[in-house]
């Protein structure tokens, strides 16, 4: 594979995409997570909602810095390195791009800062209200990113000039055929990032025996949220592949490992996908199961990649692996809010450490799957920049030259190398304090400020008792 100022391009935009799309998976669900902590504390008056709120501020105030700064960077390179793909789309995206500017990153920054200072500015409900706005605009902000980006894999209500792409219809380019199901996964797997993280950091108090007072209400909170939003995201992934075989059937083949497809096909568990000789090695699959699955029928016809012409078909086995690796972790996300629910309803959820140590392990299980699913997603639309209309190699600049875009794929890994420490090193010195008292509390008073009749400690408080 020659390594031109295409390939470049490509590996420089997969870089910036998956690092800056963590920050905003993340922030997606910290935001709500704060407005419910908010809502919490303006309803109840209970501070730990207070300090639990200004903790998780904390952490989010970083990452939404990190995700500003990782975007601003990565929406440069379709001037600097797909300009000719912006002139050909241009019509469409351009304003789809600035309605996310002018209706979320507005809102956000004008309500960011009562959030971050105003605290004890502004009345409590004032407060309340900021949180609230921050927290629809990444939501808002999700929807238009997701509905551009949906309109390259399933074009709609648009007509071509002279190469171009002009409008129609602004109801079918926002709403195109797979925006509602991408919109509707892409949130929900947000939400269970971010509860898995919240679960995971609080699940480490529990077993350090640190910040019972907050690890009580953080816990049970994130794992309801898993408990819910597991089987209702597989369920999403499961109405999202049927619209993908209707609107994408190359990328469907790439992601089932079919060469021929066919009735009956079955589910490919393992393979190593070989692209030269046109099959799998060491294949393992489930008959009729693939079928069933896509189809709902056991002699149900799916697509083979065999169907399309080589120069049309997406690279099989990244699109396999990381599909798998995106549903194994959606599966065990399954198990960890099935065990979560078992074990809440015969009362051990907080004594069993087995559950603590797994959902320690499940804290960055969001990240890996929402990069894996993502990898699937924009793979396997390859070779097309816009599916079946504009394909990746007529997008390039065409004055780039492979030198330019090396050297501006080592400045942004290393630039995004610094970035990426730095705020890693300041949020984990955040979660190694913790939550901290408000205006010298101590933490022992803290923990008896939470609703409830004091009380003898019990042997599970013994144990996750800080030590004095």
């Amino acid at each position: 594979m020659d390594i031109d100022p295409l390939m470049l391009s490509r590996i420089q935009f997969a870089f910036t995409i998956s690092f800056h799309i963590l920050f905003p998976a993340f922030t997606i669900g910290l935001a709500n997570w704060i407005m419910v902590l908010e809502g919490l504390w303006l309803r109840t008056g209970r501070d730990v909602y207070r300090r639990l709120s200004e903790f998780w501020t904390k952490i989010f105030a970083i990452s939404f810095g990190m995700g500003v700064v990782s975007g601003i960077v990565m929406s440069y390179q379709f001037g600097t390195n797909w300009s000719r793909w912006s002139d050909i789309t241009g019509n469409v995206l351009g304003p789809l791009i600035q309605y996310e500017v002018i209706t979320a990153f507005f809102l956000e920054a004008a309500f960011l800062g009562i959030l971050l200072f105003g605290r004890d500015k502004v009345p409590r409900g004032m407060h309340f209200f900021a949180a609230l706005m921050v927290a629809m605009g990444t939501i808002i902000s999700s929807f238009w990113i997701l509905s551009s980006n949906s309109w390259l894999h399933t074009p709609a209500g648009f007509e071509i000039r002279d190469g171009r792409f002009f409008v129609t219809s602004w109801w079918e380019v926002v709403f195109n055929p797979s925006f509602p199901y991408r919109l509707a996964h892409m949130v929900t797997a947000a939400f269970l990032t971010t509860s898995f993280v919240i679960a995971g950091i609080s699940a480490w108090y529990m077993l350090k025996g640190r910040f019972p007072e907050y690890t009580r209400i953080n816990y049970p909170m994130a794992m309801g949220m898993i408990v819910v939003l597991a089987p209702l995201q597989i369920l999403l992934g499961d109405l999202h592949g049927l619209k993908t075989m209707e609107m994408q059937p190359a990328k469907i083949a790439a992601m089932e490992g079919h060469w021929e497809g066919g009735a009956g096909a079955p589910l490919i568990l393992f393979a190593l996908p070989d692209m030269a000789a046109e099959e799998n090695h060491y294949e393992i699959g489930i008959p009729y199961l693939s079928s069933l699955i896509l189809t709902h029928e056991l002699d149900g016809v799916v697509p083979g990649l065999k169907e399309f012409a080589p120069e049309d078909r997406p690279y099989m086995p990244i699109v396999f692996w990381t599909f798998r690796i995106m549903v194994g972790i959606g599966f065990l996300m399954l198990f960890v809010g099935a065990a979560y629910a078992f074990l809440r309803w015969r009362g051990r959820a907080f004594e069993t450490r087995w559950l603590h140590w797994l959902s320690v392990a499940m804290t960055p299980a969001g990240f890996v799957a929402i990069i894996a699913g993502w990898f699937t997603t924009e793979i396997g639309r390859q070779p097309w920049m816009v599916q079946g209309l504009v394909r990746t190699a007529d997008g390039v600049t065409p004055s780039l030259t492979a030198g330019g875009a090396l050297t501006s794929l080592v400045t942004f890994m290393v630039t995004y190398a610094l970035i990426f420490t730095a705020g890693t090193y300041y949020i984990l010195r955040l979660l190694q304090l913790g939550p901290q008292p408000h205006r010298g509390e101590t933490t022992k008073n803290a923990r008896l400020d939470t609703g409830r009749p004091k009380r003898p400690l019990s042997a599970t408080d013994e144990a996750i008792e800080p030590a004095e």
